[in-house]
């Protein structure tokens, strides 16, 4: 592809080198490091002026400093006369606080968006956000990506009995993409409701039932782990054989891994929007399914001004 610059972040090289490697492009070359002072300095290693430029920077690790380096990248791309700077931002930093909850408190999902305009994005690409009318927020074009097309190709390829499975979901944020889920495996669905009172502190739960079959249940984003561990113990209770849990940015903050370990999950599927390397060796039922052949194609569409809905249902081959 000509007149295309990739450039990576320092949070997840991997995920870029392997959308590089899926267009068959070379990353570019950057160099970010720290002052004394732990400023960032970026300096990008080649010319840009007239081309198209996207930037790969996940929303994890060290999401301050990661983002502060996405901000300086992306102007340091601008000022140098590239002719588009697109932001491809696996996971969205702050897209939880979309909203005031409370008195006083800040939609910091909108300041981060203003932040991205102002140093200079004219596009970005995301994936799965807390809520998609995060997308609002922005004065530019947002393409919001989903990994349902992998997570039903994995449900396919890796549980055996998936057709007698139940999706689940933890509550009710999450119901209308798992019924969309159960429709295209035609499976059951069961909804639950429920009443949070911290991160780790449920009041009630309800169940709600579309269709009951026995055999295998899939749990869809389980992320507080004593939500997790209390749902296993109801579901293994009514009689399902086997949970597991399968959801897009796999953080596992605090002491979510142990309990994990602890729990009987037959397996917690993430994607690879966050990096998981540690995780998995501390934790051997994490188990990974990449995404970067749908972040490749999305570039590649973009790129080219063909359309991007083709991957909301469809996995690159």
């Amino acid at each position: 592809m000509p007149n295309i610059v990739l450039f990576s972040g320092s949070s997840h090289q991997d995920l870029s080198q392997r959308v590089a490697d899926r267009l068959g492009l070379e990353l570019g070359k950057v160099v970010t490091k720290k002052f004394s002072n732990q400023e960032t300095s970026v300096e990008i290693g080649e010319s840009v002026r007239g081309e198209d430029v996207y930037i790969i920077q996940s929303g994890c690790g060290e999401i301050n400093d990661n983002l502060m380096e996405l901000l300086i990248m992306i102007n340091a791309c601008k000022i140098a006369s590239s002719s588009r700077v697109t932001a491809v931002i696996p996971c969205f930093p702050y897209a939880r606080q979309d909203k005031k909850d409370k008195s006083r408190a800040p939609i910091s999902a909108k300041l981060v968006a203003n932040m991205l305009s102002v140093a200079g994005a004219d596009h970005i690409i995301t994936m799965d956000l807390h809520a998609s009318q995060i997308q609002g927020f922005f004065d530019i074009p947002v393409d919001n990506l989903y990994a349902e097309p992998a997570v039903l190709q994995w449900i396919r390829e890796n549980i055996a009995e998936w057709k007698n499975c139940i999706i689940v979901s933890p509550d009710a944020g999450g119901a209308k993409r798992l019924h969309t889920i159960s429709t295209e495996l035609d499976v059951g669905l069961e909804l639950r409701t429920q009443e949070i009172l911290t991160w780790t502190e449920i009041k009630s739960r309800t169940l709600i039932f579309k269709r009951r079959k026995r055999g295998a249940w899939v749990a869809q984003s389980v992320k507080r782990p004593t939500s997790a561990q209390v749902m296993i113990l109801q579901l293994l209770s009514a009689g399902a054989t086997k949970v597991y849990a399968i959801l897009t940015h796999g953080i596992f903050s605090g002491p979510a891994i142990s309990r994990i370990n602890n729990a009987a999950f037959e397996a917690v599927v993430v994607t690879n929007t966050i990096p998981q390397e540690d995780k998995m060796r501390h934790c051997p039922k994490i188990q990974v399914i990449d995404i970067s052949m749908i972040l490749a194609e999305a570039i590649r569409r973009t790129h080219n001004g063909e359309s991007v809905s083709y991957l909301f249902s469809h996995v690159p081959l």
